[in-house]
């Protein structure tokens, strides 16, 4: 039986008497791999900023070495980070965050337990003191990149304010690490993002947005701008989204890599959240920035480039059309032949929401010549560009009139479709015998036409295939494989076949002859 998010799937997604709108995939949190996947995503949600080598080992130089210091240096610090003294206190403090800094394990909980966080924060407000501030901020960076518990404790401890006050610091250092401590706590999720928001840090931060600022601080900044459009559960503000438009549409323009790709991904996590946030990224301008990033020579670029239009082509039809009347199609040979699956499943994914589209957009799919390329991945990709790949047929099944549908079939599109009956995954099962079911559906009006079908099914095996699945444990499997015999395949007898018809079942057309084909190849006749 398929799960319950299998089923909530189906139930959104197939057609069953809905518009073609409404039956585009947006994607759903199962399948968002890429997202998930940090190597692709670049952009973690917090980051640990970790010392160098020689600065690790001044503090300890072994493994046994290191638990001894971490025991010693827990009650030293607590003790030495509320002394009088300014230069035992600054003293404490660092050490506090070099051990924070280290890359494997670091000491979050004990740091935790020793009540340090309420010192740490008391040493941001020693404006006399941006030497302290700086460490005592680095330090509770650290603490805010562990896990969730971890980054509420920052939170309680009253850090955001200070942080949010710091970004006012005539100290480049101390400035910069108050966004980096912010970034940290904004990437632990909508409450936080929110909160953070509602404290006030758009504005602080969008000032940094400038010509001016150092690379590595622009990029800190354009990371921190990230976590903000971060998370559709729910999506930050419509009116901190507007805020910082303007700022996207500075930075992705930005000839450094990491803030182009930072910048286009932060345009897919507010694309991801419904049509009135892509319709406020269409009238913001991006789309003619966005759509020839799909040719840019970075994988990375690539990569974001593609969940961001891709999202955008789940909206309505109009918004659809504004990417396909930027010329995106014309970069989709390229994508579907990319030696990344990745960039494969995903194209596969953008293409099933095209033709999820109007009778126009479905042609355009076909004009620019990429069918042939998506049968080819029903045939040869992976798992998960196979699925998309059904998906893309099963749609275009459905919004396409019956010449496109022929011109798919001219291009071989059943022996892949019957191919995928083999696999063992009941989301492309039903995809595929909902793809068969609509193309006989469109062939009963002819008898011809119906028997063509039929024995192409039969002669590649899917006939075979689908009386299998009869049997299947899956009740919506089995219900389309019955209904399908049922209909099509029962009490046919050779005797009613008409003359006209080929011994060569391959032969079929639905009224229209694709250029440079002959006779003897493929017609299908509405």
């Amino acid at each position: 039986m398929l799960n319950m998010e299998e089923k909530g799937r189906l139930k959104e997604y197939k057609y069953m008497g809905k518009d073609p709108e409404e039956c585009r995939r947006r994607r759903q949190e199962s399948s968002i791999q890429l997202r998930k996947t940090k190597k692709e995503d670049t952009v973690l949600k917090k980051r640990n900023i970790s010392l160098q080598a020689d600065e690790i080992n001044q503090i300890i130089s072994d493994q046994d070495d290191e638990l001894k210091q971490r025991q010693f240096s827990m009650e030293e610090i607590f003790s030495n980070s509320q002394s009088t003294d300014p230069t035992i206190r600054f003293n404490a403090v660092q050490s506090a965050r070099k051990l924070l800094s280290s890359d494997k394990n670091p000491p979050i909980d004990q740091f935790i337990d020793a009540k340090m966080l309420p010192v740490l924060v008391d040493c941001l407000n020693q404006n006399d003191q941006p030497n302290l501030q700086f460490e005592a901020a680095w330090a509770l960076t650290n603490i805010a990149s562990g896990t969730s518990a971890q980054t509420q404790s920052v939170v309680m401890a009253g850090a955001v304010e200070h942080f949010l006050r710091l970004l006012q610091s005539p100290h480049q250092n101390v400035c910069e690490q108050a966004v980096w401590a912010l970034g940290n706590i904004i990437g632990d999720g909508p409450y936080c993002r929110d909160l953070v928001i509602k404290l006030g840090v758009v504005d602080p931060l969008l000032q940094f947005i400038n010509p001016n600022i150092p690379m590595p601080f622009l990029r800190n900044v354009t990371w921190v701008i990230v976590n903000l459009c971060r998370s559709k559960d729910p999506p930050p503000p419509q009116e901190t989204i507007r805020q910082l438009l303007p700022a996207l549409a500075f930075l992705i323009q930005n000839p450094d890599t990491n803030i182009l790709v930072d910048t286009v991904w932060a345009i897919s996590y507010l694309t991801d959240a419904g049509n009135n946030i892509i319709q406020m990224i269409i009238d913001a301008g991006f789309v003619p920035y966005l759509v020839p990033l799909l040719g840019h020579s970075e994988v990375k670029v690539v990569t974001a480039a593609l969940r961001a239009i891709g999202n955008i082509v789940t909206g309505t039809d109009q918004q659809t059309q504004e990417v396909i009347d930027k010329d995106a199609l014309k970069y989709f040979h390229a994508l579907l032949n990319h030696p990344k699956p990745k960039i494969n499943k995903e194209s596969v994914w953008f293409l099933s929401n095209i033709t999820a589209g109007t009778k126009a957009q479905v042609q355009a799919v076909i004009d620019a010549g990429l069918i042939p390329q998506v049968i080819h991945l029903l045939s040869r990709g992976d798992l998960a560009t196979k699925r998309e790949a059904a998906w893309c047929i099963n749609n275009l099944s459905l919004s396409g009139n019956k010449e496109q549908v022929a011109y798919v079939l001219q291009q071989g599109a059943i022996a892949p479709l019957c191919q995928a009956l083999s696999i063992e995954d009941p989301q492309v099962l039903v995809v595929v015998l909902d793809a068969l079911n609509n193309i006989l559906k469109l062939a009963v009006g002819d008898e011809n036409d119906l028997l063509s079908v039929t024995g192409q099914i039969e002669e590649c095996g899917g006939l075979d295939k689908i009386e299998e699945l009869q049997n299947h444990r899956n009740e919506e499997i089995y219900k389309l494989a019955f209904d399908i015999i049922d209909k099509y395949f029962t009490d046919e007898d050779d005797e009613d076949l008409p003359v006209n018809i080929s011994e060569n079942q391959n032969t079929y057309n639905f009224g229209i002859q694709t250029p440079g084909t002959s006779s003897e190849q493929s017609r299908f006749e509405f």
